[in-house]
């Protein structure tokens, strides 16, 4: 499979994605509470739409910082592409 193909099926996984989290949206306007003891002082109320995104954001922000940075990747040294 070619670098297009590959970058065109994640950018339309992307876009279902996006397309659900928008349909979640409009259909979840209801208040939720989030709780988390150790980190948060008091709970936060909001819509759970907002909930969603937030955690939506914070699956991206990981996965992007799990992936970046990876450096070289395979292929020769200097000496063996030289023939040393």
């Amino acid at each position: 499979m070619n670098t297009t193909t590959k970058l065109v099926l994640k950018t339309l996984f992307l876009i279902v994605i996006l397309l659900l989290l928008v349909l979640m949206g409009m259909n979840n306007r209801a208040m939720v509470t989030f709780a988390l003891p150790p980190l948060l002082s008091k709970a936060i109320n909001q819509p759970a739409a907002i909930m969603y995104f937030a955690f939506f954001a914070v699956g991206v922000l990981t996965g992007t910082i799990l992936t970046a940075g990876g450096g070289k990747k395979g292929g020769a040294s200097k000496g063996e592409k030289n023939g040393r």
